[in-house]
């Protein structure tokens, strides 16, 4: 054990909060054994073993995704093992590790996203550009980094069209509507009003003549969005969540948007069902009038 302590701290360069938390783990399974550290033996060890102590962690009330990191200790250990000719067979390729429910993804209701684009002065370069940047997340559903990737080439606002780089280097043209098309038209305006001479290629250009960058960005969804919004998290992603929601709670076809959003899977996409179901299941329960028990008087 300590030939692998060491290798995760000399050779992967583990950070110390996690090899102590391996070291941990590993001794932890050692007691559940009940085997000292210095007399364990790893091929007296079976998956069965493994899947009773991840039963017995359970039990004992752990979070599903404190069980998952001692798995991983242990998949590691076992990996290590494997490679150094200390077992011959990899049993932790036989357990799987027990699920946890993902949160749902928050969004920011249309009249907040709506007050923040209101608080705009149209001579004000800065908040020109602010308002270009939140209007923009909001109705492409684009991610951060791809806004910060965009090229001055890529927005043609008479199609109403964008092209994003996104993931694994694919690209993907997502349609805009007039609204925002107004918006980019009078950021234009103003970009070439404070730049006559650029020749940055980049669609989004700071105060400073450089390019945005995704720091700024988060900054200005940020600051705008936490004075008109009371949700614990204020980012651009939250922005990309509220477009996705919004698309689906007004019938748009789920596989639509998985493409526009440039998901690589529909499971990514589905979560979102999930948050306007919610939605729907609210107001059903607030306006159907057999949906809930009436009083008794």
């Amino acid at each position: 054990m300590q030939h692998f302590f060491d290798y995760i701290q000399f050779e992967r360069r583990y950070s110390s909060h996690t090899v102590e938390a391996y070291k941990n783990d590993l001794l932890q399974f050692c007691q559940f054994l009940q085997v000292h550290p210095d007399e364990f033996d790893p091929k007296n060890v079976t998956a069965t073993d493994v899947r009773e102590w991840i039963i017995q962690l359970m039990e004992e009330g752990n979070h599903p995704r404190t069980v998952k990191r001692k798995i991983s200790a242990l998949m590691s250990f076992w990996k290590f093992l494997l490679k150094n000719g200390k077992v011959d067979v990899d049993i932790m390729r036989k357990i799987v590790a027990p699920k946890t429910n993902k949160p749902l993804p928050v969004f920011y209701k249309q009249k907040e996203v709506e007050a923040a684009l209101a608080k705009t002065d149209e001579d004000d370069y800065t908040q020109c550009l602010e308002n270009a940047i939140i209007d923009f997340l909001y109705e492409t559903g684009v991610r951060c980094s791809e806004l910060v990737q965009l090229m001055d080439a890529d927005v043609d606002l008479q199609e109403r069209t964008v092209k994003v780089l996104g993931k694994r280097n694919k690209h993907r043209i997502i349609p805009f509507g007039d609204s925002l098309a107004e918006t980019l038209e009078h950021y234009k305006e103003m970009r070439m009003r404070e730049f006559p001479d650029t020749i940055i290629p980049n669609f989004f250009i700071l105060p400073s003549g450089k390019a945005i960058y995704r720091g700024r960005v988060y900054n200005i969804v940020h600051a705008r969005m936490k004075e008109v919004s009371t949700l614990h998290k204020q980012s651009p992603h939250v922005l990309r969540h509220t477009f996705a929601t919004a698309m689906l709670n007004n019938g748009a076809d789920i596989n639509a948007v998985k493409a526009v959003l440039g998901h690589a899977s529909l499971a990514a996409t589905q979560v979102y069902t999930h948050t306007t179901f919610n939605e729907i299941h609210t107001i059903y329960k607030q306006a159907h009038p057999r949906a809930q028990k009436k009083e008794e008087l």
